[in-house]
């Protein structure tokens, strides 16, 4: 039985994404072992049908964290056996492929987004030359790489000259037939990830002001979190808004199904955005809920044939509340979407996806 760790850099009890690849590793015959990072906030892990390890670390954030925890996982690679090292993104890459090449191991890239662009990186000239140097002189040396969407694998593979795959980040399809308990007595808008900058989530919250007829719901904590809640008490919204703080992936399917409009925005703030095709927008697809997101390729590609979002131009307030408004007004409008989302959760599904990722892996180990 092959045996393959995946690292990652955060807490593991979130990672969906990694959750459902190891899963789906351990049951197509492989020794899985998902390695993250332990916080002092952890909670206790989740059990998974696979291996879990943390890695704890003094510090917590910035260049500190990333020196530390690279050099923990570089310790920990040389004494672990191990006949492949997958790197979830460039924050566990160069660890992972220089151990790869003194244990004669094999190498996989997983790209979860193009990470030399993301927007905390787009005005920090030096830290952003430091990833891309990274980036420039592994991933041209990776035989084996996949990423999230077929449009960023593409853009993935002209900037490094890799052939770069498309596992999507995709639900197991969701039985909604079984309701589960209606979490709230009202009607509402739904957002889950993290509340972090450029989601536009200060334009959404600043929207709900003449919004009468929905809630929103946030679920999810990040870099924006006492910034966002001081921003609903300074609006008054404390009635249109609500904060769940993290959820857990089980536990979400309960509040996305009875939400009526899914919320997914994203500032053009680096290109690691732009080309971004995210976990939620695929949950709301699952869930039948129409939603919002932003006109960004993937997006347009995934509503090309059959919508299932309205997709925006602009991110400001008045933009975001006429398009709530649009959806609660039109029901001829709101129903195509929502019936296009039955079309596209029978074909977009972590049971077909699952399947191509199988087939990656049986190449690589063939």
């Amino acid at each position: 039985m092959p045996k393959i760790i995946c690292t990652v850099t955060n807490d593991l009890n979130f990672d969906q994404r990694m959750i459902r690849i190891c899963s789906t590793l351990q049951e197509g015959g492989y020794d899985v072992l998902l390695l993250g990072r332990k916080k002092q906030s952890s909670l206790p892990l989740d059990k998974q049908i696979f291996q879990q390890r943390r890695l704890y670390c003094y510090f917590e954030k910035g260049k500190l964290f990333y020196i530390e925890f690279n050099i923990r996982l570089i310790f920990f690679l040389l004494f672990y056996k191990t006949d492949a090292i997958c790197s979830i993104d460039l924050d566990t890459i160069l660890p992972g492929f220089l151990v790869s090449k003194l244990k004669r191991t094999i190498c996989i890239y997983d790209a979860h987004e193009y990470f030399t662009e993301v927007p905390e990186l787009v005005d920090r000239n030096f830290t952003k030359k430091v990833w891309e140097s990274i980036a420039n002189l592994i991933v041209p040396r990776i035989k084996y790489c996949y990423s999230v969407g077929p449009i960023l694998a593409a853009v993935l593979s002209k900037r490094y000259g890799s052939t770069f795959s498309t596992i999507r980040n995709v639900p197991f399809k969701r039985n909604y037939t079984t309701d589960y308990p209606k979490p709230f007595d009202f009607s509402y808008i739904f957002y889950q990830g993290a509340l972090n900058m450029g989601r536009g989530l200060k334009e959404a919250i600043l929207a709900m002001h003449s919004i009468s007829d929905l809630r929103l719901v946030l679920a999810g904590e990040g870099d924006l979190s006492e910034e966002l809640r001081e921003l609903v008490k300074n609006e008054k919204l404390e009635n249109k808004v609500q904060f769940l703080g993290f959820v857990k992936p089980v536990d979400l399917p309960q509040y996305t199904q009875h939400a009526h409009i899914g919320l997914n925005l994203l500032e053009n703030k680096g290109l690691s955005y732009y080309y971004s095709l995210s976990n939620k927008t695929f949950d709301y697809i699952q869930a039948g809920i129409p939603s919002i997101q932003m006109k960004f390729p993937e997006y347009e590609l995934l509503n090309k044939d059959h919508p299932v979002s309205v997709l925006l131009d602009d991110l400001s307030p008045e933009t975001i509340n006429q398009t709530i408004q649009k959806l609660i007004s039109d029901k001829t409008l709101y129903d195509d979407l929502k019936s296009n989302c039955s079309f596209h959760a029978s074909k977009l599904n972590w049971e077909t996806e699952g399947k191509s990722l199988l087939k990656i892996y049986k190449n690589i180990f063939r």
